[in-house]
């Protein structure tokens, strides 16, 4: 994988850049949909290629691991066969996934032992065997197992959970550098900062992750619970000791307003559920505000769906339409929200990326924080 800056913004800590896989390049700032199971949740490939535009999508390791498994995944040649995607797929290392499963998962030295949400059965997950299981998985960007610490832990356990981390990290690189890809394209490993909500373990953990000399780096534990001010803050303070040109992932963030504000601050990569979760739960995020396609406010508007939006769904429903949908539990409307948000979503990084080309984006991005926060 390789990475070309292209441009810093004036006045601003945002760039433009250029990531180049084996399954295609991503312009950034970019989002990502998470595809959590190898699917974007009710979207056909057709709708995220050619309306969302997306560059790249999520897996996650944990869901996959678990179902189809990884026999089948290896049978099919990786996961962009076994589900179509032809271009670059990133997976999360499950990490998140297992610590949110609370007393049903014990975590230890050698890794962290769960019991499976689907049928009870023990699994163990090690940093060893999670570099292994996303070999197989076959993305071309892979996480490092860690440990998520919880936006509210107190100092001492937040200490010690990125100690764990980084013992964890030091063996997920070993494994990842005595293995080879399964498919015939290069792989690689980004390590996770963590260090919740304290300068010096921010500082501590983005040190060493430096120091391992990857291709790009993500920074975990962040919309964890902690506040917005917590969050900036902490993206700061990391981006201050994180090499400039190598890419920046900021995981599971967020609404279109954290987005800008990370952008600002000097992220490349994000993702979230939220379009897609929101979307098929009536929240619309538009270039107008935030709507909620419930209210009864809409019941007569026969204007398009978004006027300012890109998407086909944008143009061709009205907000009347899309609510009675929603209204009726109409399996449509949660598509129609879906393909919206995140049409919305790709447009708002792309948009943004032109701006700090043209070097007007913390103008640009002033008034957009406000108009973005306004509920029709």
């Amino acid at each position: 994988m390789k990475f070309e800056l292209i441009q810093k913004g004036k006045g601003t800590k945002a760039r433009a850049g250029k990531i180049t896989t084996d399954h295609g390049e991503i312009e950034t700032p970019i989002f990502m949909p998470v595809g959590t199971i190898g699917s974007v949740k009710g979207l056909h490939l057709k709708d995220l290629s050619d309306d969302v535009q997306a560059q790249i999508i999520l897996g996650n390791t944990y869901h996959l691991y678990l179902r189809p498994g990884l026999d089948t995944l290896e049978k099919a040649g990786g996961l962009h066969k076994f589900n179509g995607w032809n271009g670059p797929i990133l997976t999360d290392s499950g990490g998140f996934q297992v610590f949110s499963l609370g007393d049903i998962r014990k975590i230890t030295e050698e890794g962290a032992e769960f019991r499976s949400h689907i049928d009870g059965s023990r699994h163990l997950f090690t940093p060893e065997n999670v570099m292994d299981t996303q070999r197989t998985i076959g993305a071309d960007i892979i996480m490092a197992f860690d440990e998520c610490t919880p936006g509210d832990a107190d100092y001492g356990y937040a200490k010690k959970s990125l100690s764990l981390t980084q013992r964890w990290l030091e063996r997920c690189v070993k494994r990842f550098d005595e293995t080879k890809p399964k498919y015939g394209y290069n792989q690689t490993l980004f390590p996770i900062v963590q260090g919740c909500v304290y300068k010096d373990l921010r500082i501590k953990a983005a040190e060493h992750v430096a120091s391992l000399d990857r291709e790009g780096y993500a920074i975990g534990g962040l919309s964890v619970g902690e506040s917005e001010e917590d969050m900036y803050a902490m993206v700061e303070v990391v981006n201050e000791v994180l090499p400039e040109e190598k890419p920046r992932y900021l995981m599971g963030v967020g609404t279109p307003v954290n987005i800008l504000e990370n952008i600002d601050r000097g992220v490349d990569m994000f993702d979230c559920v939220m379009p897609t979760r929101n979307g098929r739960n009536g929240m619309l995020f538009t270039w107008n505000g935030i709507m909620n396609m419930r209210n009864q406010k809409w019941a007569n508007d026969f204007t398009p769906l978004d006027p300012a939006g890109t998407s086909y769904v944008d143009q061709t429903y009205t907000k009347a339409y899309v609510r009675h949908l929603y209204k009726s539990k109409e399996m449509l409307g949660a598509q129609i929200g879906s393909i919206h948000n995140l049409t919305f979503y790709l447009s708002l990084v792309r948009e943004a990326r032109k701006q700090i080309l043209d070097g007007t984006f913390p103008e640009w991005k002033a008034r957009m924080v406000k108009q973005l926060s306004r509920r029709l």
